[in-house]
């Protein structure tokens, strides 16, 4: 199936989600993860009507964006601290802020840059060696510090769970993050509660939307395998 078919089906598909889950479909935002996509491929799926697009690495988005037309990016991968002023300047949204350190020098370097990136906590629920993100435990705590942070609006929570065959077995690790970002809201009082829930890929996102998802990340689904 083309890049076009695949979006379509894709949608038809959240929409079922959320409206199983009482939801509208206009409340889920699709992230197309387009990781080792060529960017004239890219610029088709743009052209379809993808508004979102979530990529991996800060070095390949530096090489693909210019050859894209204006659309919101979204870094999806692990940022380490001597790319972070390059995210700055290409990303809109950051899902993967996973420490204190970190979330300092993004924060300085956005000062630097006059900019303010909408940022997301990624958070370790699986325990996984290979991931990184915050430890649930700690999620309030750095909530609230990075609430003081001035040139980051923190937005909401983000989590890569254990893969599963099953797509049902994961269901677990999304309500938790959904109970999280409660906890937060609660914890850190604000005018403006955090709304956004990043979770979900190819293979379960359905059952991430069903959990109240916000942003679902959706790479072979939309372009095929890589």
């Amino acid at each position: 199936m083309s890049v076009v078919a695949n979006f379509i089906n894709i949608q038809k598909k959240i929409a079922s989600a959320a409206a199983r889950s009482g939801r509208s479909s206009e409340e889920v935002r699709l992230v197309a993860v387009t990781k080792t996509v060529p960017a004239k491929t890219v610029s088709e799926a743009i052209g379809a009507g993808i508004q979102d697009i979530g990529e991996n690495r800060v070095q390949e988005a530096s090489e693909k964006f210019g050859l894209l037309p204006p659309v919101r990016t979204h870094l999806i991968g692990h940022l380490q601290a001597n790319k972070a002023r390059r995210a700055v300047e290409l990303f809109d949204w950051i899902h993967s802020i996973d420490s204190f350190k970190l979330a300092e020098r993004v924060d300085k370097i956005a000062s630097e840059l006059g900019k303010r990136p909408s940022v997301l906590i990624q958070v370790d629920i699986g325990k996984e060696s290979t991931k990184t993100g915050i430890d649930e435990k700690e999620v309030v705590k750095f909530a609230q510090f990075l609430v003081s942070c001035k040139n980051l609006a923190l937005c909401g929570l983000m989590t890569i769970p254990p893969y599963f065959e099953n797509s049902e077995d994961v269901r677990p690790f999304f309500k938790r993050l959904n109970e999280l970002l409660a906890e937060v809201n609660s914890a850190c009082n604000l005018a403006t509660p955090l709304t956004e829930l990043s979770m979900g890929m190819s293979h379960d996102f359905e059952i991430a939307i069903e959990e109240g998802a916000t942003m679902v990340r959706i790479g072979t689904a939309l372009f095929g395998s890589r």
